[in-house]
């Protein structure tokens, strides 16, 4: 697929595939897989200017463009995990000052992001409000100079090792109880605590926030009261069908063991490639990783240019690249067979890691109604 890459972009996909083997692989290697997010880590991403992707071209950045985003992801996210978790939470805590932030928003918190001096995320969903937004119980109560703001925020990647954090809340107002607004919070207001770190199948930085009483000064919100939403969608669509880019780069993965896996294998006195069981299966991968990689740069590259229907290719590219993944990485263990799911084995841990794909921005029910209902609605 990199037929719809210019040169310039092919360089930069080679770039980051050096970078993820040569910088990435050594410290995978040496922290593993860990909740934590190594200080290296963040330092050699920074080294290498994977977060100046995050930074307009007016700032010293790369201009914020998905298909670079996309790319970086798609060659970070098959060699360690942490990686591409800390390139996308950068991207969505980043993305809304970058949207809506004012100047001296921007000039405070998006260059020393871009340089990996600050880590940030990225807090919308609650206990009881995933998909459904509009269920958000977080309330910023407004006061003469700033917000008093209560609640929860569950699943937060990079939640701990985060500095700051871009917060939904509802801001009710008289005609709109619903209304939803959103504040950049720093770690140490007081009022605002880390509730609990979450345990999840593949470890992972992600933990619960909670908010008490905690005070938002005024110069913290960003755009205006009832704006929130807007800027969350707005987020949710640049950086979306990165989330294919990631299984994408998984599913990779997956294939290029299974390959190997297989002309090394014998069984039956010939190696397990032989037979046409295993050939087939390492058709449908192939096909199926083609078909993901071209509905991810085609969102990427639609949302770079400002084309309508953004919407409705970014759910496309995120749905099918992660059900696809998900499917590969299946494929492959089951090549790998008992192998497979030993504790520590490369394809065991891809088969932990690739799930949450399939649930995180949007689970693939979400995608296939808003597939579905741009569909009706054209």
């Amino acid at each position: 697929m990199d037929i719809m890459l210019t040169p310039e972009d092919r360089k930069f996909k080679e770039y980051v595939r050096l970078f993820a083997h040569e910088k990435v692989t050594p410290i995978a290697e040496k922290y593993g897989e860990t909740d934590d997010i190594p200080k290296e880590l963040v330092k050699a991403m920074a080294d290498a200017r994977i977060f100046k992707l995050l930074l307009p071209k007016d700032m010293g950045g790369e201009g914020v463009r998905s298909l670079l985003i996309c790319l970086a992801r798609e060659q970070l996210a098959g060699v360690y995990c942490p990686a591409d978790v800390t390139l996308a939470m950068q991207g969505l805590g980043s993305y809304p000052i970058f949207l809506a932030g004012n100047e001296d928003q921007k000039r405070k918190y998006l260059t020393k992001i871009s340089n990996g001096e600050i880590l940030t995320t990225y807090a919308l969903t609650e206990p009881e409000a995933g998909s459904d937004v509009s269920s958000m119980s977080t309330e910023a109560r407004e006061t003469s100079d700033g917000f008093i703001l209560n609640g929860m925020k569950k699943f937060i990647s990079n939640g701990y090792a985060a500095d700051i954090a871009i917060v939904f809340a509802k801001t009710p107002l008289k005609n709109n109880p619903k209304t939803v607004s959103a504040f950049i919070l720093e770690k140490g207001m007081k009022g605002f605590t880390v509730h609990q770190r979450m345990k999840m199948i593949a470890p992972h930085d992600i933990v619960e926030f909670k908010f008490e009483d905690c005070f938002v000064p005024k110069k913290n919100m960003l755009g205006k009261i009832g704006e929130g939403l807007k800027i969350a969608l707005d987020t949710l669509d640049m950086f979306r069908m990165s989330v294919g880019a990631a299984a994408v780069g998984i599913g990779q993965t997956a294939l290029d063991i299974a390959i190997c896996y297989a002309k090394q294998r014998i069984q039956f006195g010939r190696p397990i490639s032989k037979f046409q069981a295993i050939q087939f299966k390492l058709a449908e991968m192939a096909t199926e990783l083609d078909a993901s990689r071209a509905l991810v740069y085609r969102a990427a590259i639609i949302k770079d240019n400002n084309a309508e229907n953004v919407s409705r290719v970014a759910a496309m590219a995120k749905f099918y690249a992660t059900e696809a993944a998900f499917r590969i990485v299946d494929q492959s263990l089951q090549i790998h067979g008992g192998v497979g799911v030993l504790v520590g084995s490369t394809i065991e841990r891809l088969y932990r890691e690739i799930r949450s794909l399939r649930i995180y921005e949007g689970s693939s029910e979400i995608q296939r109604l808003v597939i579905a209902k741009s569909l009706l609605c054209s």
